[in-house]
């Protein structure tokens, strides 16, 4: 199983036209944070894409670019790609780009996102959402299987057998749908053959199980080679040296992060209670190395994962050398353990 880590890049917002110092530092902790992974020995860095003034990607192959530099063995990854407000073309010739420049290591992670600001932003009418999506990735994966594109569709202009270049250096990108736990996008996944990445934000993990049956049910309908389709779970995950520790160092920033996401989509406020609970008993991966390997080697009973990918919660508040030691315990005493005990099970 490949083990990873995903970031949104959360920022206390400049709220200035230029000058931006938060951004600035933000940036570079980023690239920071992707060169120790790959020291550690780390299989994923995945940065998702926001068009808001509290997360600073809002172009992951750019920054994923510069990471491709500074590292040598990790790939980079989108998590996600807002599919539906943006063009298949510039998404594919972007990635291509960023495949060349790190010798094969850039995948895609489409998605329609979690947040809805790129709609207006890019002149899109947030009533096509569904159409869009699946317009554009069919785009996208017919890009991506060939050199020269013939293409109609009704939200972007059509293509008469032309080409897009650059072409990957892989063979051809890794493409994966991310999705949320919605029935219809893990048929999708299925039946397009596609990897899919879970996203799980709260709730029990037993929960997704029939949503994934379903993901390898649509495929295995449609003809594909189930045991050949990547599957990926995505949590929220910290670590530190003691349980205690790592709950009482996390909880401010999380809660402060989930309220006011929450203010805006009417959910209830996030107690300390609930926060202990979804770390007990839910998806929330935070706590010692021991809690973090016991509850991924769950997930993988649960979901026979090929991936798993800790998403990181952090931010200018929150001090950047818990962060860098959160990825360097996931590097060196979780992941060592993960593979060995995956490793013993799969003989």
């Amino acid at each position: 199983m490949e083990l990873g880590i995903s970031s949104f890049g959360e920022i206390s917002p400049d709220g200035v036209a230029g000058r931006a110092v938060n951004a600035h530092q933000r940036m570079q902790q980023l690239l920071e944070e992707i060169k120790l992974a790959d020291e550690v020995g780390l299989d994923v860095f995945a940065l998702g894409e926001h068009h808001r003034p509290d997360f600073v990607v809002s172009a992951p192959e750019v920054i994923l670019a510069a990471a491709a530099t500074i590292t040598k063995n990790i790939k980079l990854s989108s998590s996600v790609t807002v599919l539906s407000s943006a063009d298949p073309v510039r998404v594919f010739q972007n990635f291509a780009s960023l495949d060349l420049i790190s010798n094969g290591r850039a995948e895609i992670m489409a998605g329609r996102g979690s947040f809805i600001e790129s709609f207006p932003l890019f002149g899109y009418d947030l009533s096509d959402y569904d159409d869009l999506f699946t317009e554009k990735l069919d785009l996208l994966v017919k890009i991506n299987q060939q050199e020269f594109i013939s293409w109609k569709g009704k939200h972007r202009a059509s293509i008469n057998n032309l080409g897009v270049y650059p072409r990957p250096y892989q063979a051809s990108l890794p493409i994966w749908l991310a999705v949320g736990g919605t029935p219809a996008s893990a048929v999708r996944a299925g039946k397009m053959n596609l990897p899919m990445t879970l996203a799980m934000l709260g709730g029990s993990p037993d929960r997704f199980v029939p949503f994934v049956n379903l993901f390898r049910q649509s495929a295995k309908e449609a003809g594909h080679d189930v045991d050949q389709l990547p599957l990926a779970i995505n949590s929220h995950f910290y670590a530190a040296d003691a349980s205690q520790q790592a709950s009482d160092e996390l909880f401010p920033t999380y809660q402060d992060m989930m309220n006011r996401i929450g203010r805006e989509r009417g959910w209830a406020p996030l107690g300390r209670d609930q926060f202990e609970s979804m770390r007990n008993y839910g998806p929330l991966a935070v706590g010692s190395p021991q809690q973090i390997i016991d509850k991924i080697l769950h997930f993988h009973e649960l979901f026979k994962n090929t991936r798993y990918l800790a998403q990181l919660i952090g931010g200018q508040q929150f001090p950047h050398k818990q962060t860098l030691h959160a990825i360097e315990l996931f590097g060196t005493k979780v992941a060592p353990v993960i593979r060995k005990e995956l490793m013993l099970v799969a003989k």
